[in-house]
């Protein structure tokens, strides 16, 4: 159902104010819809601040994968958080309206946590690469300063495109109709609501996409087709077991992640459609988040045992 674009402007010609579109018209769909959403974005959050504490408290786990794992769960909170919070207020509640300015915010922080994540799921592909195929050089190649340089240069590109992005899309004109089709103020939705001409908008959209998200994917496709190779030839079969198993989680990771992005981002415009878009955005907003932490602990013995210890700690505080 369509609003009236009236009740989001100021008495101008622009829409000042979007409306985000109603999930479903039944009441009881919206409300087990955001009972599922709830439970999941808990469960994201719970698992990537027990992960990123686990890290930070263990010493044993101050290595250069544990700090791109640590930044990563920083980044998958901030990334739900920047979008689940209003989208569950919008299923139980007529309060779907948001600000131009909010909008924006919005678009902003979801750029950045989702383009550092990209480059930092490289940076990580590059460290495994350096561990198993240069390990006399691993620990001068990949030293703290090196690892600070990555992760530093990750958020700041995610910074860059955030801003240059937001500020490109919002210099358009907002006319009407003012119902964005989605849950969250993503850019194609964005642009389909702009005035006038936006192919340049939509070609600035897909360069970024091919160099945020398809650079990097070639960046871990060939880290990872190096590792493969090194591994076939390590004569030992517990050397390929071991390298085997500290790689397939990130590489689970990033066919999730990469995965519902592509196919988001990277497809044609005409092949949108709202619904499967509303679909995908949900796996990789939600579904993605919750499941890294799951698949790190569950994959990776050290990280259970941080874990563990971490709980432990916080019990026995607890009872003194």
């Amino acid at each position: 159902m369509s609003l009236n674009c009236s009740l989001w402007q100021d008495n101008s010609l622009f829409v000042k104010r979007f409306a985000f579109a109603k999930f479903s018209e039944v009441t009881e769909q919206c409300s087990l819809l955001f009972t599922l959403i709830l439970l999941m974005f808990l469960a994201s959050l719970t698992g990537n601040a027990l992960i990123a504490l686990a890290i930070w408290t263990n010493p044993v786990l101050h290595t250069p994968m544990y700090f791109f794992l640590a930044n990563l769960s920083l980044l998958e909170i901030g990334y739900t958080c920047s979008v689940i919070p209003k989208m569950l207020q919008s299923l139980v509640s007529e309060a779907r309206g948001i600000s131009r300015e909010g909008c924006a915010t919005q678009m902003f922080f979801f750029t950045l946590f989702a383009i550092s994540e990209c480059c930092l799921l490289a940076a990580m592909a590059f460290d495994r690469y350096m561990a198993i195929c240069s390990p006399l050089h691993y620990a001068t190649r990949m030293s703290r300063g090196v690892c600070a340089h990555l992760a530093v240069v990750s958020w700041g590109v995610g910074c860059m495109v955030g801003l240059g992005q937001t500020n490109y899309i919002f210099s358009l004109d907002f006319c009407g109709p003012c119902e964005i089709d989605h849950f969250f103020c993503d850019l194609p939705p964005i642009l389909a609501l702009a005035c006038g001409d936006t192919s340049h908008n939509e070609v600035a959209v897909f360069v970024v996409a091919i160099l945020c998200i398809s650079s990097p994917f070639l960046l871990i496709i060939a880290s990872y087709g190096r590792i493969l190779a090194s591994v076939l030839v390590m004569p030992s079969p517990e050397g390929r077991r071991k390298a085997l198993s500290t790689c397939s989680s990130h590489l689970l990771v990033v066919t999730l992640f990469y995965g519902s992005g592509s196919v988001t981002y990277l497809r044609p415009k005409a092949s949108h459609s709202p619904g499967v878009d509303k679909l995908l955005a949900l796996f990789y907003t939600v579904v993605t988040s919750m499941l890294n932490p799951i698949i790190y602990s569950l994959r990776n013995k050290e990280v259970k045992a941080a874990l563990r210890r971490t709980l432990g700690r916080r019990k026995v505080l607890n009872h003194g």
